[in-house]
């Protein structure tokens, strides 16, 4: 298996490609001048920015925990800028994994591809090609929950009568259902 593995990134962001409506979702980490990015669902995108924030949350709650964790962004790690070009992923991401690494005292967040063979005689996946592994400290960890939550928010607006996106084209949604 090929470990694609980033410690102390100098920056760990999701960004997006496209126009609302027609984003695709990317997770970018890099350090130096090595960048790795991977396409995520734009659910995958929320699901790992709340729980990211719920593993936060909870170690700055536990008292016996060794290290500090903000409560809030570091206004200087606040990361608006857009992905770093070339955005060439490395794959599309299916499972992730999220954890603590208390010998580092950083999180982990791991990427796996998206598999779609399966090993036909078990009926289990294979075991993956490669996976993307990296390990970031509590602050950035804040800042990279604040800009997801953003990104992820920043589609197409909702329609206040139905609640579905709004197309850039219009949109049109039938009288509401009368019971």
């Amino acid at each position: 298996m090929t470990v694609h593995e980033f410690d102390w990134p100098d920056r760990v962001v999701v960004g997006t490609v496209g126009r609302p409506g027609e984003r695709t979702f990317y997770l970018q980490v890099r350090t130096g001048g090595r960048a790795t990015s991977v396409v995520l669902e734009k659910q995958q995108s929320a699901a790992l920015a709340d729980l990211l924030e719920e593993l936060l949350d909870d170690l700055s709650t536990d008292a016996d925990h060794p290290v500090n964790v903000p409560l809030d962004t570091p206004l200087e790690l606040v990361d608006e800028d857009p992905l770093d070009p070339p955005v060439d992923p490395l794959f599309r991401t299916g499972a992730m994994r999220l954890g603590w690494d208390p010998r580092t005292l950083q999180v982990v967040v791991e990427a796996f591809p998206l598999e779609e063979a399966e090993d036909e005689r078990l009926g289990e996946p294979d075991e993956p090609g490669q996976v993307l592994r990296v390990r970031m400290p509590v602050g950035t960890a804040r800042a990279f929950v604040q800009r997801t939550r953003g990104v992820v928010t920043a589609g197409r607006p909702e329609c206040p009568r139905c609640g579905l996106p709004v197309d850039p084209d219009g949109h049109v949604c039938g009288p509401p259902d009368e019971a």
